[in-house]
């Protein structure tokens, strides 16, 4: 186990005391002045830095990243941000048309410079200066067991797709079938028998959910890779034509929703993650009803809620994730009458890629904890990155959210709460999706609770089959215990070739861990 550290801010980056510090008179008089206008140029560039990012995001320590990193990638393209280009920079050249369009509506690269040149590069150098040559390690104190002795582990693909691409995963307890969104635009249907339908949809399914007497409302994504189209989807999975049945269109790229009577009128309201691109937001609709939308968070990034009553007033919160610029957790506590009052509760800078949370109670003390993944590597810094990890945070009773356990693991995507061995508290289950890493199997990672937030942790050698981005836990085989089942999704042909130089041959769609406690 891994105390996590607050490693978020610092008032003074490490080494510019240094860096300060060794300025002393024993210095020739001229190296001394070079020196001095060095240190006040550093001091200038990190008060410019402190202004300009912060408009955005968190400011981010140099410490965040390698030197090499800054430079090359993530410093470019926040100058274009700001306006600046160099050598007659075309942002928007390898773009089709519609997201041209859309991205210079939101003007995410303004023509006009918002800095001028010098003040630009005195950031730079703030950042070349500071930033490490290399990347700092991560600190593994919890070995991993290569095997799964809790669970039987097989491969199964549904379809005949060559490539896997599996962008949904989730149960129907009251039918016992498994939904299977498929990025080639299919949604199959299993249950322990075999394959009981196949649905074929506009664009890639991310999220489903089952009422009460009432077909399934799938949520489809419009436009898989980022994008500002505003594509995605809302509808109720049927063949008939009933006018009652949803359909809500034009939705900025969802990737998650969940229902609940938010304005407490007797309705269900459909709460959407709009995750967009460069634009998104966190929205309610009242009684599912397109033209009756209430904005929570006018942000991009919007990955993840869920309805709780915080505050035990009895009505009903939310609380949600929102990733890209702010990457931030918050409590919107419910007012009555549809108005909401937002919490942040957890906030980081953009390089911690925020991929999933969700709420439980690892502590047993009534209140809702929080179990988080930081890893999204999909962005302007794909390296390995040390605070990289699964986090869970606990809740003081007024929802302030303290540190209290970190695992490392590059590129961590999902992280899942159950009592898996069935001894009394809360074991997880993690993905790394976003990562290359050294030891492909453990983009699987099961960790064991053994109390007071040890974890003792394990994988299977079958987890270099695939990268997985999907995964649910349930009862699938019906003898009272939780199984896993886990969604491979091969971005590029690239992603796989990679794993082929390995030695791996067979790339199933879904590793199922069957649960052998009972």
């Amino acid at each position: 186990m891994v105390i996590l550290k607050n490693a978020l801010l610092f008032s003074v980056p490490i080494g510019m005391a240094g860096l300060l510090l060794s300025f002393n008179s024993t210095l020739p008089q001229t190296e001394s002045k070079e020196r001095t206008a060095m240190a006040d140029s550093v001091l200038e560039g990190r008060k410019l830095a402190m202004d300009y990012c912060q408009r955005c995001h968190l400011f981010p320590d140099p410490q965040l990243l390698d030197k090499k990193t800054w430079i090359t990638s993530v410093l470019p393209n926040m100058g274009l941000r700001l306006g600046i280009r160099t050598g007659g920079q075309d942002p928007y050249a390898d773009l089709i048309p519609a997201e041209e369009k859309a991205m210079r509506a939101l003007n995410v690269y303004p023509e006009a410079k918002l800095i001028s040149e010098p003040e630009w590069k005195k950031i730079v150098a703030y950042y070349r200066t500071m930033a490490p040559a290399e990347r700092l390690p991560q600190e593994h104190s919890v070995p991993v067991a290569d095997s799964l002795p809790l669970f039987h582990v097989s491969d199964l693909t549904v379809g005949d797709k060559q490539v896997p691409k599996t962008t949904l995963l989730k149960y129907d307890p009251a039918t016992s079938q498994v939904y299977i969104g498929d990025d080639q635009n299919a949604l199959y249907v299993i249950d322990r028998t075999g394959l009981k339908g196949t649905w074929w949809i506009d664009s890639a399914p991310t999220d489903i959910d089952f009422p009460k007497n009432a077909s399934p409302r799938l949520l489809s994504i419009g436009v898989f890779k980022p994008s500002d189209q505003r594509t995605g989807r809302l509808m109720s999975l049927s063949k008939t034509s009933d006018p009652s049945l949803v359909n809500i269109q034009n939705l900025p790229r969802p990737v998650q929703f969940t229902t609940g009577d938010l304005n407490m009128d007797g309705k269900e309201d459909a709460l959407i993650c709009g995750f967009g691109n460069h634009s998104g937001k966190l929205f309610w609709l009242d009684n599912f009803q397109s033209d009756r939308e209430n904005v929570l968070k006018e942000f991009p990034g919007a990955r993840r809620a869920e309805i709780h009553d915080f505050n035990k007033d009895k009505k009903p919160d939310v609380i949600a994730l929102m990733a890209q610029a702010w990457e931030q957790v918050s409590v919107f506590y419910n007012l009555g009458n549809g108005k909401f009052k937002e919490k942040v509760v957890l906030q980081f800078p953009p390089s911690y890629g925020m991929s999933y949370f969700e709420t439980a109670d690892f502590n047993k003390d009534g209140f809702q904890d929080i179990l988080l993944t930081n890893g999204d590597n999909w962005d302007l810094s794909p390296v390995n990155k040390n605070y990289h990890g699964v986090r869970i945070y606990l809740n003081d009773g007024k929802d302030n959210f303290k540190p209290a356990w970190f695992f490392p693991l590059y590129g961590a995507s999902k992280a899942i709460a159950r009592d898996f061995d069935l001894d009394g508290d809360l074991d997880i289950a993690a993905t790394s999706f976003y990562s290359d890493l050294a030891n492909p199997a453990h983009s699987l990672i099961y960790l064991a609770n053994n109390g007071k937030m040890e974890f003792k942790a394990f994988s299977t050698p079958m987890a270099a089959t695939g990268k997985w981005l999907t995964m649910e836990a349930a009862d699938f085989d019906q003898d009272g215990d939780t199984d896993i089942v886990l969604g491979s999704y091969f971005h590029t042909i690239g992603e796989m070739s990679k794993l082929i130089s390995r030695g791996q041959l067979t790339f199933p769609q879904l590793l199922v861990l069957t649960n052998r406690r009972k």
